[in-house]
């Protein structure tokens, strides 16, 4: 017998001996490796397309739908209008007008533009403001669009005005800010933000503008579209990369329904606190349709937010050609 038959050496048992080079990384595998980002969120549109739809049949074309928007927010005697009779009817009419002013429009937009640029995230900034106009845009179609039958319910009448305009415009622009702020700023924008949506919801129901079906309508209707446009952002070439590739975000659901919770009740309480009236001058039909109307707002923005917990839409900084120390071997 040989020396070189007794000490069988071949290349894989040299290599598989030997230290990794100097600053090559092993590539381990993981289990918690995130789904894709575009499906998720088309997903997610789909669902909220579905859940629009389903508020607006039930609500606009069904007796107990069309019954409960007259029960939560009641007509005025003789066949008056929907304006409630509270003394926060002039308030509300002030924050609507404020809202609907163009000039103010036109600074948000214009801000949401200038963060996007600042932050590399022009793209989803142009993105978020053909967002908001869609929104504007498909709210005002489907009330022009959509019929609303007469079903013999005293407290209805046939006009449609679902979904709220004024409240798609809102919870759209709080989400387009939500394409263009780092991950970390989300989180700090959404819940007062949240909460402007839902004084606007509940302005447009205490002004007689809108039902309640109408404000939710108006926040899915956003919702949907903050899906699609965060989906279209995620499909481009490094668009919606991790910001901890490969990982997902350590913030689990149970988490942030607490936050979301403990919004709404900061909420409710901070609404006593600065009018301590309100539920003395508002009846209980508009005050529970208020409170739910907030309550909802918190809770699509919250999935939105959400879902794109670990993505930022900044533009690429661009590919190395050459590889470095620190670099991971295929």
């Amino acid at each position: 017998m040989s020396l070189r038959s007794s000490y069988p050496v071949g290349r894989s048992s040299v290599a598989s001996t030997l230290p990794p080079p100097t600053g090559v990384v092993r590539q381990v595998p993981s289990s918690r490796v995130a789904a894709p980002l575009g499906p998720r969120l088309l997903g997610a549109a789909v669902c909220f397309l579905v859940a629009l739809g389903l508020t607006g049949v039930l609500f606009v074309w069904t007796y107990p739908g069309q019954w409960v928007d007259g029960l939560l927010l009641p007509r005025a005697e003789r066949g008056g209008g929907y304006e409630q009779q509270t003394d926060l009817v002039g308030p509300a009419k002030a924050v609507l007008a404020t809202f609907g002013d163009r000039t103010l429009l036109a600074a948000l937009l214009g801000g949401l533009l200038l963060v996007g640029l600042l932050g590399r995230r022009l793209l989803a900034g142009v993105v978020g403001v053909v967002m908001v106009l869609g929104a504007a845009v498909a709210a005002g179609a489907a009330k022009s669009a959509l019929p609303r039958p007469d079903l013999a319910i005293q407290s209805s009448t046939t006009h449609n005005s679902f979904p709220s305009g004024h409240v798609a415009v809102a919870a759209a622009l709080l989400l387009a800010y939500m394409l263009v702020l780092p991950g970390w700023a989300r989180r700090w924008l959404a819940l007062p933000g949240a909460a402007g949506v839902s004084v606007i919801g509940a302005a447009t129901m205490i002004a007689g503008w809108h039902r309640f079906s109408d404000v939710l309508g108006g926040v899915l209707l956003s919702a949907t579209l903050f899906c699609l446009a965060a989906a279209a952002l995620a499909g481009r070439p490094g668009g919606g990369a991790p910001r901890s590739p490969g990982r997902l975000d350590g913030g689990g659901v149970g988490r942030r329904l607490a936050e979301g919770l403990v919004g709404l009740v900061v909420l409710v309480w901070a609404s006593m606190a600065v009018a301590p009236d309100l539920a003395a001058s508002v009846r209980r039909g508009p005050l529970l349709a208020i409170v739910a109307a907030a309550g909802l707002t918190m809770l699509a923005v919250g999935v939105a937010v959400f879902l794109v917990r670990s993505a930022d839409f900044a533009a690429p900084a661009g590919h190395r050609t050459t590889p470095t120390k620190g670099d991971v071997y295929p």
